[in-house]
């Protein structure tokens, strides 16, 4: 667990990050065939790093019935932390249209786990298993461990992802500035009320703008 937890802090991005947590996930966690990572963004899921096809199948077919257990888990930061259905052969009355077609889909039982931080809701870490009864109390602790790890890993990776972003936005708009400058005669506040004018009237985001000085010369 201490090495994965290494492992996964050195990874070089956010995708890496995230496919190395669900890796392992499948190594450690007993009974686990398949992971993957779901957001749900208004009604609309996100699957990310899925092992499988059938993480996708199943996070899709939840979009679709607009209900299930990893839906209702990254929907809502009150809703449960942890959730664990050993057998889905049988009827499920929370989730009575999916359970019944992701047993036709080949899931036997499923668990998954709310990510989170102090500060913010990141989605929720759902595993797969063929098998009915395959997720055991001992497979629910490691998931817990290794839930809470994905979670300071991800929004480690993604608050990285984010500075990179603001440094290169900086850097584009710094040279784009430049450009305009040198085309121009003007000051460094000028140049940079140009780039921002020309912004709020193409209604195109600031960095796209000095992109496109960057790259063509002048302003859009």
């Amino acid at each position: 667990m201490a090495s994965m937890a290494r492992d996964l802090l050195a990874q070089e991005s956010v995708d890496a990050t995230l496919e190395r947590i669900t890796e392992s996930v499948t190594e450690l966690v007993d009974g686990c065939d398949a992971a993957g990572i779901l957001v749900v963004h208004d009604a609309k899921v996100e699957t990310i790093a899925p092992t499988h096809h059938l993480v996708t199948n199943s996070d899709l077919l939840q979009q679709r019935l607009s209900e299930g257990p990893c839906f209702d888990a990254a929907r809502s930061s009150q809703g449960e932390r942890v959730f664990r259905i050993s057998d889905l052969t049988g009827e499920h009355q929370r989730w009575p249209a999916y359970a019944p077609q992701a047993r036709a889909l080949g899931l036997g039982s499923m668990m998954g786990f709310l990510l989170f931080t102090e500060d913010e809701d990141l989605g929720a870490l759902n595993l797969y298993s063929h098998e009915p009864g395959a997720f055991t109390e001992t497979s629910e602790l490691v998931g817990r461990m290794l839930a809470s790890h994905a979670a300071v890993a991800f929004s480690s990776a993604r608050t990285h992802a984010q500075m990179e972003r603001a440094v290169a936005t900086r850097h584009v708009i710094g040279e784009a500035m430049g450009i305009l400058m040198g085309r121009h005669h003007v000051t460094e506040k000028k140049a940079f009320d140009m780039l921002r004018h020309s912004s709020q009237v193409s209604n195109v985001k600031l960095r796209e703008v000095a992109r496109r000085v960057c790259e063509e010369g002048s302003l859009p």
